[in-house]
């Protein structure tokens, strides 16, 4: 029987969404009044008329660039609240409970993961070993003398502990579960693991929003977590996107320390149909499917995924479209498919006019049927030869 970390997972999602739409006004109010940067760019708003998941869609979607100076570091707040990052319910739902000891090799200078990691097991009510990043060998030896229940990491690294225990006969026999996240993980990766006798269970999680998503024992996508507002939009603008069809992850963290209002995280997912058949009725996502960040510098300029959505705008004939990048560097050419059900005569060269006027940059156009392109959320395809 599955067991869950609160009855929120649980709850009818009618009144989940009545309770993230009625919590809306009060958290676009606290962004507007306690930070700068969302007093700039939600100036104008009326908190109290967003109510709505359409209402919320025609806010901007905030990104680092633009909340943040750039080069240099990108700070994140901790608040001092009970499981701060609300990395707990994706902790319990990859095995752990109260008593189990956890080794985390996660960073804990620098980087927020360590503790993001280790206050979400000691809110399920783990002990937890501080084992942090490299030093093979030494995080090794403390797991064969230790004994810990399971491992809280990348799974890269988790790989490398399994094999060097291997090769040098200490035994991990202990570590049965594991909770990973970081960096992609591969099907491939996960059987292998199981194979040696440790099932592992993805998180999706970032500095910013803290816990976003998280895998259950079905495998079947990722339950969002239930303090974020998820929408999936088309990389370089804020339009939603239908369900099933691969976009950027923008977030809303109802968080008071740390306000967010449509954060573009900059990953790739989709939404699937459906909850999870684990009994949790929060919606589901697809997993990390790559970054949404496609920019691409084409002879000299600078091409964005915003610009893509800006030509297409123009042209409403037009249901989806990519701008592919051939050649080699210095002799690339660039070609924009799009999806067409139809259009005017002369629809091509009207794009390919758009294509110079807003790129500043000469592209040939082909028109495909709809379904022509794939599912895989690019907007910017740099397809060119860089040997």
């Amino acid at each position: 029987m599955t067991e869950y970390f609160d009855a929120l997972e649980r709850r009818d999602p009618v009144v989940r969404e009545a309770a993230l739409m009625a919590a809306l006004p009060g958290h676009i109010a606290q962004a507007q009044r306690a930070t700068n940067a969302f007093a700039l760019s939600l100036a104008g708003v009326n908190a109290d008329s967003v109510t709505s998941r359409t209402s919320l869609a025609r806010l901007p979607v905030i990104r680092k660039h633009r909340v943040f100076q750039s080069p240099g570091p990108i700070y994140e707040p901790e608040g001092l609240g009970h499981d701060y990052w609300r990395m707990a319910r994706a902790i319990f739902a990859a095995g752990f409970r109260a008593g189990d000891l956890a080794h985390c090799s996660f960073s804990y200078h620098l980087t927020p993961a360590g503790s993001m990691m280790e206050s979400g097991a000691h809110a399920v009510g783990c002990t937890t070993f501080a084992g942090g990043v490299g030093n093979t060998e030494l995080q090794l030896q403390a797991v064969a003398e230790l004994r810990p229940h399971g491992y809280i990491g990348t799974p890269s690294f988790l790989k490398i502990l399994v094999e060097k225990a291997s090769e040098t006969g200490m035994s991990i026999a202990s570590l049965t579960k594991a909770m990973v996240g970081g960096e992609a993980f591969p099907p491939s990766l996960r059987d292998w693991l199981q194979e040696r006798g440790i099932a592992a269970y993805q998180s999706y999680a970032t500095a910013d929003a803290g816990l976003i998503a998280y895998e259950t024992h079905y495998r079947q996508g990722l339950v969002v977590d239930e303090a974020i507002l998820l929408e999936i939009v088309r990389p370089g603008t804020g339009d939603v996107l239908p369900e099933g069809e691969v976009g950027e992850v923008v977030v809303t963290v109802l968080n008071p320390d740390y306000p967010l209002v449509r954060f573009g995280t900059g990953d790739l997912s989709a939404v699937l149909a459906g909850p999870c058949p684990s009994g949790r009725s929060n919606m589901r996502i697809k997993g990390w499917l790559g970054r949404a960040d496609q920019t691409a510098k084409v002879r000299g300029m600078f091409v964005h995924p915003s610009q893509v959505a800006e030509i297409l705008r123009r042209h409403p004939e037009v249901l989806r479209g990519r701008l592919v990048i051939e050649g080699q560097m210095a002799k690339d050419r660039m070609t924009l498919r799009v999806e067409v059900a139809g259009g005017p005569e002369g629809l091509a060269e009207a794009i390919a006019n758009s294509i110079r006027d807003i790129t500043k940059l000469r592209g040939e156009v082909q028109l495909l049927a709809p379904g022509g392109l794939p599912n895989d959320g690019k907007v910017v395809d740099d397809a060119r030869s860089y040997d």
